[in-house]
């Protein structure tokens, strides 16, 4: 493993009873970038995430992270990681601030310095207007971020996010997102597990798609696209009789794999340069004096992006865990 992976995993697997949550698992994040694993319920990535932190020992298989041995130096890892889940694990009957005063002083920071780390939490994250109020008058957007900011008390080299902005409305999501981007820049690694295709474009250096416990898939965000066909471009015509002729202007843009709909006089390829082709066809159409009713570019979708990779859609699947509660932060 390369001394420059923040996180680093090879071959993990993990049995729950007869179901293996992960099947030879490899996984790698460089320090200083953001790694989304994305995949549906059930692909493993909460295992993962567990393994990692050290809340569960994996049956085969290697990972270290900050360059320490997830099961031989577990206790040394504690002190590296932060970590932030789908549930929110606050105390609701705490103020914001004596939730996150309450985090310090377990970490055994002195009194006062929990206070002040408090203070420029809630600042960082837009709390401090709600800090005396009790966390359980929060909306879901405002726990989800105090328990971000909980994760950061010690401010962690190495911090996990699992599926952190999964039920939040467009809007919470999107000041979650914020949240997240200021760490990466402020030079925090980050191993985000999401189903959001559009959390992973917003946020990743790189992507990991997971199914069936192992990555099928890695690279950049248009890397990914581009292996699930990338951009496409439809056109539709205003007469059946010019759908001959925009067949063959197309081609000229989007190469012999255009497809014709006569029924609804509708042409689609793939495109490789996105909407500046868009111009150069209208264009060309013009110029052949064809009309066009609708012209649009489309990006894979999630759907896209799983159903191409694994044959199935996301939602199909549920999440295997083990039974029992599992906390959200290694102390």
């Amino acid at each position: 493993m390369a001394a420059d992976h923040a996180v680093s995993a090879e071959g993990l697997v993990k049995h729950y009873g007869r179901v293996k949550a992960l099947d030879g698992l490899d996984l790698y994040v460089d320090e200083g970038t953001l790694l989304a694993v994305l995949g549906p319920n059930g692909a493993g990535k909460t295992t993962a995430v567990r393994i990692l932190t050290t809340l569960l020992k994996p049956d085969a298989g290697r990972a270290t992270v900050a360059g320490f041995d997830v099961v031989k130096d577990a206790n040394r890892i504690k002190s590296q990681i932060g970590l932030a889940g789908q549930s929110v694990a606050i105390d609701e009957y705490l103020t914001g601030r004596e939730n996150l005063e309450m985090i310090g002083q377990l970490y055994h920071i002195s009194r006062h310095d929990a206070k002040r780390r408090a203070e420029e939490l809630l600042l960082q994250f837009d709390l401090i207007e709600a800090a005396g109020r009790i966390a359980k008058t929060y909306s879901g957007g405002m726990r989800r971020r105090l328990d971000l900011a909980a994760s950061l008390v010690l401010l962690p080299p190495v911090l996990f996010l699992d599926e952190p902005t999964t039920g939040l409305d467009p809007r919470s999501r999107r000041q979650v997102w914020g949240m997240i981007s200021s760490l990466v820049k402020d030079g925090s690694t980050i191993l985000l597990t999401t189903q959001y295709l559009e959390e992973a474009d917003e946020l990743a250096n790189r992507i990991a798609v997971v199914d069936a416990g192992r990555v099928i898939a890695e690279g950049t965000s248009d890397e990914l696209k581009d292996r699930v066909g990338g951009n496409r471009i439809e056109i539709a015509v205003a007469k059946d009789g010019d759908l001959p002729r925009a067949a063959e202007v197309a081609r000229r843009h989007l190469s012999d794999e255009v497809a014709i709909d006569p029924a609804q006089r509708r042409i689609s390829g793939p495109s490789k340069d996105g909407t500046s082709q868009l111009a150069v066809l209208v264009r060309d159409f013009d110029a052949a004096g064809i009309a066009i009713v609708d012209l649009q570019l489309h990006r894979p979708s999630l759907d896209d992006v799983f159903l191409t990779l694994t044959g199935h859609q996301a939602e199909q699947e549920k999440e295997v865990k083990p039974a029992g509660r599992w906390g959200r932060r290694s102390r």
